[in-house]
């Protein structure tokens, strides 16, 4: 069920910061119906999936698709002919496989590097003491081109916690900017959901993931829906 409050804060949000914001709305256990709805009441709007087994069952190609979610590198075969952007490339492996996919259809891939700001083991991400190497060791890959960085922060609520890590991924983000290297464009940083997107705002994010603050609360819970 479309949120149209939620969403009206979203958008008086992102007038407030003076700059283009991207809305990715997280649409993992969404029915296509519900996608295609708020399609016509933002037009511009792109759906975020997190899991390539709910993607490629709601698929539509007149919708904008990227990919959120941890990325198995077996399954890059099935999505990289359908996401525009795929914000989760951690790991040299993964890159060299959505690079030999990428190449079998003609296409450069834009993909966001995902950075573990908060530390947490159980996220995906490089750490940001890695983040310049591996930047450095995605030239290689003709058939990728980064576009940004991209980060899941912790579930730590409003406050100084919080603002100190968007104040260290901030850092990074306009450090690597400064760099120049081949297939690597520091355009977007991807960050900030529901729970935080005012304090991304805060700090130059440039494309939120929201998914409660436009859909309201899920219908059923993420373990319903399989990715095996």
């Amino acid at each position: 069920m479309i949120d149209s409050r939620g969403i009206a804060e979203l958008c008086r949000a992102i007038a407030d910061c003076g700059r283009s914001v991207t809305i990715v709305a997280a649409s993992k256990t969404r029915p296509i119906e519900e996608l295609r709805a708020l399609s016509e009441i933002m037009p511009e709007a792109v759906f975020g999936e997190n899991r390539v087994q709910e993607l490629l069952s709601k698929y539509d190609p007149a919708l904008k698709w990227h990919f959120i979610g941890r990325l198995q590198t077996n399954k890059v075969k099935y999505i990289v002919d359908k996401v525009q952007l795929i914000h989760s490339l951690d790991r040299l492996p993964l890159a060299a496989e959505i690079d030999r996919q990428a190449a079998k259809t003609g296409k450069i891939q834009d993909c966001l590097v995902e950075v573990n700001v908060g530390g947490e083991p159980e996220k995906g991400g490089v750490s940001p003491e890695e983040l310049s190497d591996m930047l450095d060791a995605l030239g290689q890959f003709e058939h990728i081109r980064v576009r940004g960085l991209m980060t899941v922060m912790p579930n730590l609520g409003e406050g100084e916690a919080l603002d100190a890590l968007y104040q260290k991924l901030q850092r990074l983000y306009r450090h690597e900017m400064d760099v120049k290297r081949p297939n690597v464009a520091m355009e977007i940083l991807s960050a900030g959901m529901s729970g935080d997107y005012k304090t991304a705002l805060r700090y130059g994010s440039n494309m939120l993931r929201p998914g409660r603050a436009i859909f309201g609360e899920r219908a059923y819970a993420t373990s319903d829906i399989s990715d095996k």
